[in-house]
């Protein structure tokens, strides 16, 4: 039976030294953390509660709801109750701490509310910090990195079961259930997490035939129809899944908040000699590109040599895409969120550290299907590690 982690304390301040550095070097009081996933990478507890970072000294945690569960998660030695917004200035002055420059996560929190909190915070100025927790969150620590193993080996798993839920004239959202209901009861919490505005993933994608080319908002390779036009209208639809066509699976895993993501191949029949060729070329892009990340090389790098590759190959415009519904990158990192950095994407000219953590997916789409192959890997010193195992054969089952 899967057991809760909790954050311990010694994680949870090497984190907040790293910040507690970012706003000595912005000249910042402090930092005013409310958003779900900062909030649980710096206290532990996704719990409703602000957690005030100062530049010196020991952060501060005001739980709202539920108190008592907050205190019970967070490892930090400072948790109190605050019911409201409006005491938590007094309450932070009257522990001393300076609130004159507070940075906040203004990428993801919405303009009113920033206005709201600026009229609670009448005498202090706000400024954007996010950029530099996300930089802080790039780099994976051992115990993270356990988590995130601990999250493949969940889905590698249930990526061996799929055979056996496999019939023709089931639908995809039949076999995206029945694959949900794998990973769920081995711990898989859903709620994937992304940071970009507007994009929402509900767990993955199970796409057979023609539907993995239908286009969609989702700013991935593959769409899907969905289940309607509403919420999430992408991934797993009605249709049902016939002989012979390539039957695409992609989907995160969440274990303790950590995201893995991993794409596999399957086929109720024969796949397509068409498919089978292309699939056979993104484990070659795959392996190659691999192959030459290392700590220093430029993020873009890795987009424009898998792009090479699949003009080699001959598949450029299906890779990625198809035509206008291209996707500019190849890779993406992972973390608490599924669009983390590093991003594999012309113009990003970072280079790759020790400890980042990323997804690389070379897919390619066609009209009447899409075949792909997505591990999740970290970088190491000279190289990196692959966490995700499932077998990379393209499964077809009679």
């Amino acid at each position: 039976m899967h057991k809760n982690q909790y954050t311990p304390a010694s994680e949870l301040m090497r984190r907040i030294h790293g910040l507690q550095q970012a706003l000595d070097k912005e000249a910042l009081d402090g930092a005013l953390i409310f958003h779900h996933t900062n909030l649980f990478y710096y206290s532990g507890t996704s719990q409703s509660a602000h957690l005030f970072i100062p530049r010196k000294g020991e952060p501060l945690l005001l739980a709202r709801k539920s108190f008592e569960r907050a205190r019970h998660e967070s490892a930090l030695s400072n948790v109190i109750e605050s019911r409201s917004l409006k005491e938590i200035p007094a309450l932070l002055r009257e522990r001393g701490y300076a609130l004159h420059k507070i940075g906040l996560e203004l990428d993801i929190i919405p303009w009113n509310t920033v206005q709201f909190y600026a009229k609670v915070f009448a005498d202090s100025v706000f400024t954007d910090l996010s950029r530099q927790m996300r930089l802080l969150r790039m780099i994976k620590s051992d115990y993270e990195v356990g988590l995130l193993s601990a999250a493949a080996e969940v889905q590698n798993t249930v990526f061996a079961e799929v055979p056996a839920m496999l019939r023709a004239g089931m639908t995809e959202l039949e076999l995206a259930g029945l694959y949900e209901a794998a990973m769920r009861c081995r711990g898989f919490s859903g709620g994937c997490r992304m940071r970009a505005f507007n994009q929402s993933l509900f767990l993955g994608n199970v796409n057979s035939g023609a539907s993995a080319a239908v286009a969609t908002f989702f700013d991935g390779p593959v769409g899907g129809a969905g289940a309607s036009a509403a919420g999430h209208p992408h991934g797993a639809s009605w249709k049902t899944i016939g002989r012979g066509e390539p039957i695409y699976i992609d989907y995160t895993c969440i274990i303790d908040g950590y995201t893995v993501d991993q794409t596999r191949m399957f086929c109720i029949g024969e796949m397509p000699e068409k498919m089978r060729t292309a699939y056979e070329a993104a484990l070659a892009i795959q392996d190659a590109v691999l192959t030459r990340i290392k700590p220093g090389v430029p993020w873009e790098d890795v987009y424009h040599h898998a792009v090479e590759l699949a003009e080699q190959y001959g598949l450029a415009d299906s890779f990625m895409g198809l035509g206008k519904d291209k996707v500019r990158f190849v890779g993406h990192g992972v973390g608490l969120e599924l669009d983390e950095f590093p991003v594999f994407a012309p113009g990003l000219k970072m280079p790759l550290e020790k400890g980042m953590v990323f997804a690389l997916e070379p897919t390619f789409v066609f009209p009447d299907g899409a075949v792909g192959i997505e591990n999740t890997h970290v970088v190491t010193a000279d190289g990196v590690r692959t966490l995700t195992g499932a077998s990379q054969e393209i499964i077809c089952v009679p």
